[in-house]
């Protein structure tokens, strides 16, 4: 049976999309490595790689999905039968498994601080964050308990459908995350002292661009947007064939962009102005901003709205992963709620291993990483700039030219767009991706 699901609109596609790129690293990474590599100047050579790398992959996947209807394996097998490029398909597959396995982790972590929150055990004064933190990740209860209901929110979601289920979540979710983040950058630019924050993440200082943090803005130009992995492609697929895929993908960019400045005027005014080093990764979310929130006027309260975005931006990014599994494998034919629960706890049994990582099976390592470290390793710096590299290959090596071009164009205003959008992916982003690998496996 052919698949009939759709987007009830263009917004809905939209939202879905972009909160399945809007991920971790766009709040608790980005933000840092823009203030410690230039601001301003690093913010311009970010816009400029994703609307020159990130755009025309994004388009990539749009097209094959859009022309195809198709789940993320079908549709390169209806592009390039009796070929072996509908491993692309499996390739992201896997990916986003083993991803969403590690990554339920991590919101399990949000769920936790947010009953902490809740409960008033967090904001209170006298805590040890990082002690609190160690605690709650090292312990094997809490770790794979929240892990499973970080899942199960997932899971229910999904076994909804794409218009009941993931689209409805993502209307409510993405706007609720931008009104929060509006919340937040208010209160926090209102502190004492919060202009050095501003300083720290937006003034242009070229002089500390390096080739480290050009390559990180190369990488992350794909690594924001989703793609690589199928996952668009399999969204884009529920969009109607009459739909521009164009203006979507300039609105998915943009707001991206725009949460990971967001991000960094929400969080390093309140930094700076309470007397805090910045930093990154888990400790700037776990341990970090809960003590800066235990210094405001109602910080308990500003805390617990952050948690909350943070697990609509992680929950969103979720939805998508266990998306692509579950629409390879039903492919239109019904069945999607048993299916989601049955991946969903395939993908918890998967991901035990990783939550256990920081606890009873911390002395485990793979490659000198823990579990949880070599699972992201894999993903991020193997698995997807793989997909990435082949899947630009793909749209513009086998498929045929005037097919993307009646895909890309439906109108004149984008036909000069084309040209460029072909060239692009054909040459420039094959290139990029090769040389950001070999700074990934550390050749150059």
């Amino acid at each position: 049976m052919e698949k009939t699901e759709q987007w009830s609109s263009k917004l809905g596609f939209i939202l879905a999309s972009a909160g399945s790129a809007i991920g971790i690293g766009a709040i608790w990474k980005l933000p840092y490595v823009t203030g410690t590599s230039g601001g301003g100047a690093f913010i311009l050579i970010l816009v400029i790689f994703s609307l020159l790398i990130g755009l025309p992959l994004l388009l990539a996947e749009f097209v094959i999905g859009r022309s195809t209807q198709k789940d993320a394996i079908t549709a390169y097998k209806t592009i390039a039968p009796g070929t072996k490029w509908h491993w692309i398909g499996y390739l992201g597959i896997i990916t986003c498994f083993i991803l969403l396995s590690f990554y339920s982790v991590i919101g399990g972590w949000i769920l936790q601080y947010i009953l902490y929150s809740v409960t008033g055990q967090v904001g209170q004064g006298n805590v040890n964050y990082e002690v609190l933190f160690n605690e709650a990740v090292s312990n094997p209860v809490i770790a794979v308990g929240m892990q499973a209901a970080f899942l199960m929110i997932t899971i229910f979601v999904v076994g909804k459908g794409v218009q009941s289920g993931i689209e409805k979540a993502s209307k409510f979710m993405m706007p609720a995350l931008f009104i929060l983040f509006v919340v937040l950058m208010v209160r926090s630019l209102t502190l004492d002292n919060a202009m050095a924050g501003v300083e720290f993440f937006l003034t242009p200082d070229f002089t500390k661009l390096n080739s480290q943090s050009i390559l990180f803005a190369l990488g992350q130009s794909f690594f924001l947007l989703s793609v690589g992995v199928s996952v668009m492609v399999t969204y884009s697929s529920y969009l109607s064939k009459e739909a521009s895929i164009v203006q979507p993908a300039l609105s998915i960019v943009a707001m991206n962009l725009l949460i990971s400045l967001f991000a960094g005027l929400a969080i390093f005014p309140a930094v700076f102005s309470l007397g805090f080093e910045p930093t990154a990764g888990p400790g700037l979310l776990f341990i970090i901003l809960p003590s800066v929130f235990e210094k405001m006027i109602f910080g308990n309260l500003f805390l617990l709205i952050f948690l909350v975005l943070f697990l609509f931006a992680t929950l969103t990014s979720a939805f998508s992963l266990l998306e692509i599994v579950v629409a390879s494998i039903s492919k239109g034919r019904g069945g999607r709620n048993r299916l989601s629960w049955i991946i969903g706890t395939l993908v918890f049994i998967v991901g035990i291993p990783s939550a256990l990582s920081f606890g009873v099976l911390s002395d485990i390592a793979i490659f000198n990483k823990s579990i949880f470290d070599a699972a992201d390793f894999l993903v991020s710096n193997i698995l997807m700039p793989i997909g990435v590299f082949l899947i630009s290959i793909f749209v513009s090596y086998k498929m045929k030219k005037d097919v993307l071009k009646n895909e890309l164009i439906q109108n004149s205003k984008y036909q000069g767009l084309f040209q460029v959008w072909y060239f692009l992916l054909r040459y420039v982003v094959p290139l990029v991706i090769i040389i950001v690998f070999l700074d990934i496996i550390e050749v150059i």
